[in-house]
């Protein structure tokens, strides 16, 4: 009797809402696909990714057309928007990576109900990455191919020694790896939309989709086996990604780059950023979709933990940056700190410590980590502060080198905003395609923590 009570109470450690079965799961988040009633948010949602997808087609036909002179790029300031962006669009997708590959090997259940949306979301922001380093050389037909780190015998060698060589090796192997693991892992819930759809055209769909799984033992062993060697491969790419990323800046001799702290700093930065876009994403779609039940207070709660974890690392990072400069002695390093707190950006520099560093205390209290609108706030404020961090790094060290006669500030152009804005619309408009042809949430694994799943641990248990 004791041990049936015991059993009865859900432990703390269920991250689902009690009473749901295998069926109901299944028919909650597959619903959201197969409706024929998509919601009005949706269409609002669509929309406004659409129309800032309208405003990058138009940003980079142009500058094809007249060339990058169209940025504000100048002398001393070569690195603009196009580096700021593309650091950041990677930092953004280290939480999916995180969430699905280094989670599911430590076995936290927690990572089950948002995974999906994490990985689809890192897929979208490496595409989105991969775009500006790509339009930064000006005339990508000519000398993109010449970026990739293979030997030729044209006239122009990769520069193997090139952190940007690196950066190619490092985001194409990170996409790859990706794409396959979200790829895998959705085959199964392919196969459970294959079964459900009443429409003859999305049955074969999804069937294509699904290669043929049936759900028997040999598939289920074949699809774990292939889980863990992908969360493997992929585990090593958390640290090298933007390690690597950082590595532009961290080997070059410019003041306010030259710091060996750049890598982890870079690291935790990106699954601080990655955590809250989740967050971003998730609170308000949870409340769209009525999935309050699967992606419960627990799961945001979970959420901000982390990213209080790592953005109290990433502020240890801007004192020893400050540290660093102080203790080397180097007058070109203390100048560029200085210049940092009362130079022509010092008012973004604050912006910076206040967005990434103040803010994110208040998730210490347990009451602001499972308010949504006030967690969603917080991360705001953090997608904002990781932005200004790049702008911070990037032209705030050029604008100021070692001729004071060729001191410039820098300024985007209003076609570097178009191309920064309609790479959100970019993002937006696949992550609402995502959501409506595929489950954002991942049925067989929310499914394994439900009642049915515990009773039945709990009788091979008994």
């Amino acid at each position: 009797m004791l041990e049936k009570a015991k059993h009865a109470d859900p432990p703390e450690t269920r991250f689902i809402a009690p009473g749901h079965t295998f069926g109901s799961v299944t028919e909650k988040i597959s619903s959201a696909v197969l409706t024929k009633r998509t919601p009005v948010s949706w269409f609002i949602g669509f929309a406004v990714g659409f129309a800032l997808l309208q405003a990058l087609a138009l940003g980079v036909t142009w500058i094809l057309v007249r060339g990058v002179g169209l940025w504000g790029l100048n002398q001393p300031v070569g690195w603009g928007f196009a580096i700021i962006n593309f650091v950041w669009w990677i930092g953004i997708g280290h939480a999916g990576t995180l969430i699905s590959a280094i989670l599911l090997l430590l076995n936290q259940k927690w990572r089950m109900s948002i995974s999906r949306a994490a990985e689809a979301m890192t897929i979208f922001a490496v595409m989105c990455a991969a775009m500006f380093p790509l339009f930064h050389t000006g005339r990508p037909w000519l000398a993109a191919y010449w970026l990739l780190p293979y030997p030729n015998t044209m006239s122009l060698w990769p520069n193997f020694r090139s952190p940007l060589v690196w950066d190619v090796f490092a985001v194409s192997t990170y996409f790859t790896v990706s794409l396959v693991f979200w790829y895998t892992g959705l085959i199964p819930d392919l196969a459970s939309l294959r079964d459900r759809a009443k429409h003859r055209l999305l049955q074969i769909a999804y069937g294509v989709l699904s290669l043929g799984w049936r759900g028997s033992a040999r598939d289920w062993q074949r699809y774990e086996l292939a889980s863990l060697l992908l969360a493997g491969l992929s585990t090593p790419l958390v640290l090298s990604v933007h390690t690597v990323v950082s590595f532009d800046f961290a080997t070059s001799l410019i003041p306010g780059w030259h710091a060996t702290i750049f890598p982890p700093y870079f690291v935790a930065g990106a699954i601080y950023a990655g955590f809250a876009m989740v967050l971003t994403l998730m609170i308000p779609l949870r409340r769209i979709y009525g999935f309050e039940d699967f992606v419960t207070m627990r799961h945001l709660e979970n959420m901000a933990k982390v990213m209080l974890a790592t953005g109290l690392i990433v502020f240890y990072g801007y004192q020893m940056e400050a540290f660093f400069a102080w203790y080397s002695a180097n007058p070109y390093e203390w100048f560029m700190m200085k210049n940092r707190w009362t130079g022509p950006y010092a008012y973004l520099y604050w912006t910076l410590i206040f967005c990434n560093g103040v803010a994110p205390q208040a998730l210490w209290f347990k009451k602001i980590r499972t308010t949504p609108l006030l967690l969603f706030g917080i991360c705001m404020f953090v997608n904002v502060g990781m932005w200004i961090e790049r702008f911070i790094i990037v032209p705030t060290s050029l604008s100021r080198d070692f001729m004071p006669s060729s001191w410039g500030i820098y300024h985007g152009t209003r076609w570097d905003w178009m191309v920064f804005v309609g790479t959100m619309g970019l993002f937006l408009t696949c992550f609402y395609l995502f959501i409506r042809v595929l489950p954002m949430l991942s049925i067989f694994e929310v499914r394994t923590l439900s009642t049915s799943a515990v009773a039945k641990e709990e009788s091979g248990h008994a």
